[in-house]
């Protein structure tokens, strides 16, 4: 379930960042002109990245995290070693806990953070970014539990 929730956890977060794609600023100050050519790509390639990558955490709990599917040429069917999936796992856990630790202190004025042109635009980007900061900690107890049970 957990595992299946690692997607859910980044959604919003993504969904609030799309708009800075098209120059739209979600109240943000902007201390920067936009440009589109730059901003566009960065932006959806970020958010289309890390959706990515949080649905491959499924894989930790879904049989296609065992054993390569038979459909791939040379390489289906055979056993994907428990480490080749723990250690990634483990090290991104660990630099997504860190990295949003850092997000978590400069929302509580530890750090840098966004400016906000007002109080209602600011709820709701810490609001949507602020639910990302689980992700960290639920692929790493998916990883120890991906682990358990493969070393048995």
């Amino acid at each position: 379930m957990t595992a299946r929730a690692i997607p859910w956890v980044g959604l919003p977060g993504y969904l609030w960042r799309l708009p800075f794609a098209f120059g739209f600023t979600m109240g943000t100050v902007q201390h920067e002109s936009f440009d589109w050519r730059v901003s566009m790509p960065y932006v959806l390639t970020l958010s289309t990245v890390s959706e990515c990558l949080a649905l491959l955490c499924v894989g930790l709990v879904r049989g296609w995290g065992e054993v390569l599917p038979h459909r791939l040429p040379l390489i289906g069917g055979r056993r994907i070693p428990p480490l080749a999936a723990v250690v990634p796992a483990a090290l991104c856990g660990l630099v997504l806990t860190w990295l949003l630790v850092g997000w978590v202190l400069a929302v509580f004025g530890l750090g840098t953070n966004l400016q906000y042109t007002g109080t209602g635009w600011q709820v709701l980007g810490e609001s949507c970014q602020g639910v990302m900061v689980l992700w960290g900690p639920m692929l790493l107890a998916v990883t120890y539990a991906y682990w358990v049970r493969r070393r048995r």
